[in-house]
């Protein structure tokens, strides 16, 4: 929105008051001070508007494309929600800056928050489709439903949150674009292994990666990445059966043993603790493992 100098603002107040005080009549002047206090309103607004914006920009610019894409080119970026209400219309918001032909497609998993109403107000723009779940039923469940509805020559994951910074989204897909690889995985460790503070968590994952590695032949340092990008051949190869986030292992598993070309790009990587929503838990991670010898033996 464009600002509205302070100075119109306090020109035109000052002309309805003056205006007000002139009027003889005493409905007249009612009428003209019920004016002015609309005009006061609308002056407050415009003046609170145009203050929040760059809140909703956050100052976030993502650089040139450095590679040549093929002649219709289209990203999906997959984003399953639950929940979300604090962070996803910022994080939407930096993933249509990218530099990208792309579609933004957004799941609601049955949120309890404003998550659908945020989602709905931004599908007015072309390059965001919502869908939404009447039920919750887990992130990997969102997931199947973005894949079915993307419609990209390439499909990566997006979380809703502000972990993962979506200028890596470029570098990501890349090997996918120039044909080196089917399927690329965005490693927090690669290039700085201390980037998620917690200890604990860092044990967790190395631990997971370690076994999925011992049942898939693969060589991955992060397993439990986000950020998982396809072809979109290979995802239509396979079907998704996790409902929660043994998506992460099952889908490991079944692209080791299509024998796909996956390869690791190093990322960055703000982690969040569970005060700001992180929803993973042990439960999890014992499931995880589960998944990690169940789709290490078969489909």
């Amino acid at each position: 929105m464009a600002k509205l100098p302070t100075t119109s603002l306090d020109s035109a107040v000052d002309a309805a008051a003056d205006s007000a005080l002139a009027a003889g009549d005493t409905p007249h002047q009612q009428r003209l001070e019920a004016s002015l206090v609309q005009l006061e309103t609308l002056a407050a607004d415009l003046l609170s508007d145009t203050e929040e914006e760059p809140a909703i920009l956050d100052a976030w610019t993502c650089p040139p494309l450095d590679y040549t894409l093929p002649t219709s080119f289209l990203v999906s970026v997959v984003m399953p929600a639950y929940n979300e209400e604090a962070t996803l219309a910022r994080i939407a918001g930096r993933v249509l800056q990218l530099p990208l032909p792309l579609e933004l497609v957004m799941v609601d998993d049955c949120s309890r928050d404003a998550t659908a109403e945020i989602m709905q107000d931004l599908a007015r723009n072309p390059a965001v489709r919502v869908f939404r779940h009447e039920q919750n039923q887990g992130k990997g469940a969102a997931l199947r439903t973005g894949f079915q509805q993307a419609r990209g020559d390439v499909v990566i994951v997006q979380d809703a949150d502000l972990e993962y910074d979506p200028r890596d989204i470029v570098k990501v897909i890349r090997p996918l674009v120039e044909g080196t690889a089917d399927v690329a995985y965005g490693s927090r460790f690669l290039a700085n292994k201390h980037q998620d503070p917690s200890l604990l968590h860092r044990l967790g994952n190395r631990m997971l990666t370690t076994a999925s590695n011992l049942t898939t032949g693969l060589h991955l340092t992060d397993m439990e990445t986000c950020y998982k990008a396809f072809r979109r051949e290979v995802l239509a190869d396979m079907t998704i059966q996790q409902n929660r986030f043994g998506f992460e292992p099952e889908i490991t598993a079944k692209v080791a043993r299509r024998r796909y070309r996956l390869v690791e790009m190093p990322i960055r990587y703000h982690a969040r603790g569970y005060e700001e929503g992180k929803k993973i838990g042990i439960r999890d991670a014992f499931n995880a493992l589960y998944c990690i010898l169940r789709y290490g033996l078969a489909d």
